[in-house]
């Protein structure tokens, strides 16, 4: 069995490698954690293609969840401990090294393949809803890819917060799920011009807010579905990185907003990453907060769990499993 994934060159799923990988004891401040499942994600995928550049050679994954094993010096956590992390580079492995600093406990109730799928895009989506903009009763929000594993978490918090949503998808199975969901309306953006019918849906104002993790193909409809200083988060590019917008643009539209936010800026602090995986934790443990799991691949199969997420062959969270 492969001890982790390594990219040594960049380019296409096909570069992805199982590898077997050596793993330190843990200084000051790390965990060794044994890996119960990692996640998958979209920024997996630019890192893999180089369009996020990191030296070669190096294992892929930011996200995991897993029991400790050794506990440095000066953690906080101890042998045995059940924990989950995002943001620490290496995590498609079956033993890895976490900063402490990154780690959260995972509170029984919660098992560790459902920590693993919530951490990236738990805390993606809440800090979307809760800080970048934060929703509140009677906002009108759209949200891209709502079958997706970011898309189906936000239509819950946002539900939460007593909005009212717009989603888009691409089939009738991720229809059927985003109504699930909470969606209010669903639209098949494959076939239907999406903002024409989220303005229509919203009596000719527009939303207040368009999450956005598509890019290139979404981008021009999101801005159109905008009310006046209505707000475009595009927070990721699954079809491709979008062109240059001339700041005009937002003018014309009605002096709109646009964010390019990424999750590193929201957790920048301990106190951040414990308020929003305590909060999502709730959520689950409370039963408000479902997060889907839509496949899971053995630990060597990466490359498969690759190309179905950009072939668009998959809905809520993919799992490796070392």
């Amino acid at each position: 069995m492969p001890t982790a994934v390594q990219v040594t060159k960049t380019g296409g799923p096909e570069v992805l490698e199982a590898a077997e990988v050596d793993v330190p004891a843990p200084q000051a401040g790390e965990l060794l954690v044994d890996v119960a499942a990692a996640g998958v994600n979209y920024i997996d995928t630019y890192q893999r293609q180089g369009i996020y550049p990191i030296d070669l050679p190096f294992v892929l994954g930011l996200e995991g969840a897993g029991t400790v094993v050794e506990a440095g010096a000066d953690t906080g956590f101890d042998k045995g401990d059940r924990v989950a992390w995002q943001g620490s580079l290496g995590s498609y492995a079956a033993r890895k090294l976490v900063p402490a600093s990154m780690a959260v406990k995972v509170p029984e109730g919660v098992s560790l393949e459902t920590a693993a799928a919530t951490m990236l895009q738990g805390m993606t989506a809440h800090y979307l809803v809760a800080s970048t903009f934060e929703v509140k009763p009677g906002h009108d929000v759209l949200v891209h890819a709502a079958a997706g594993g970011v898309g189906l978490l936000l239509i819950q918090l946002a539900k939460a917060r007593g909005a009212r949503v717009i989603g888009t998808v691409s089939t009738e199975e991720k229809e059927k799920l985003a109504r699930e969901a909470g969606a209010d309306d669903v639209i098949r953006y494959d076939r239907d011009d999406f903002a024409k019918l989220a303005r229509e849906l919203t009596n000719g104002e527009g939303v207040d807010v368009v999450y956005d993790g598509v890019g290139k193909d979404t981008v021009d409809g999101s801005l159109a579905s905008l009310k006046i200083r209505g707000l475009l988060a595009l927070f990721g590019a699954a079809s491709g990185p979008v062109p240059p917008i001339d700041p005009q643009r937002l003018n014309s539209g009605g002096s709109l907003y646009l964010t390019r936010p990424t999750s590193a800026h929201y957790t920048r602090t301990r106190e951040e990453i414990d308020w929003r995986s305590q909060e999502l934790f709730d959520a689950i443990q409370a039963g408000d907060l479902t997060v889907r799991i839509g496949g899971k691949y053995p630990l060597a199969d990466a490359r498969k769990a690759h190309e179905d997420l950009q072939g668009r062959r998959t809905t809520g969270k993919l799992l490796l499993i070392p």
